[in-house]
């Protein structure tokens, strides 16, 4: 190898290791919005939305039969904020 070869290598090592984390971040960020169901699983549970509140934290609306939940889900934690039903809300308004 010449000594122009070796700085052409390290800089294609370093674009295709770039690529790489790029490509994990943005599957890690878009997959999680899918929301695809499992093979076999009910159809009585589904996430209706997601809200990112920072690097850490996220609020998750989720409904189950005729009931929907508003979960905070942290690193090591669940708490659910509320539950209600969905004709509350319409019939509220």
């Amino acid at each position: 190898m010449d000594t122009v070869d070796y700085p052409r290598f390290f800089l294609a090592l370093i674009f295709v290791i770039g690529l790489i984390g790029l490509c994990g971040l943005l599957l890690r960020r878009y997959a999680a919005a899918q929301n695809l169901p499992l093979k076999g699983a009910s159809a009585r549970m589904r996430i209706i939305e997601t809200r990112h509140l920072d690097a850490k934290r996220r609020l998750v609306l989720v409904a189950r039969d005729e009931k929907e939940y508003l979960l905070l889900l942290t690193d090591g934690r669940e708490q659910v904020i509320d539950s209600f039903s969905p004709t509350q809300t319409s019939s509220g308004q």
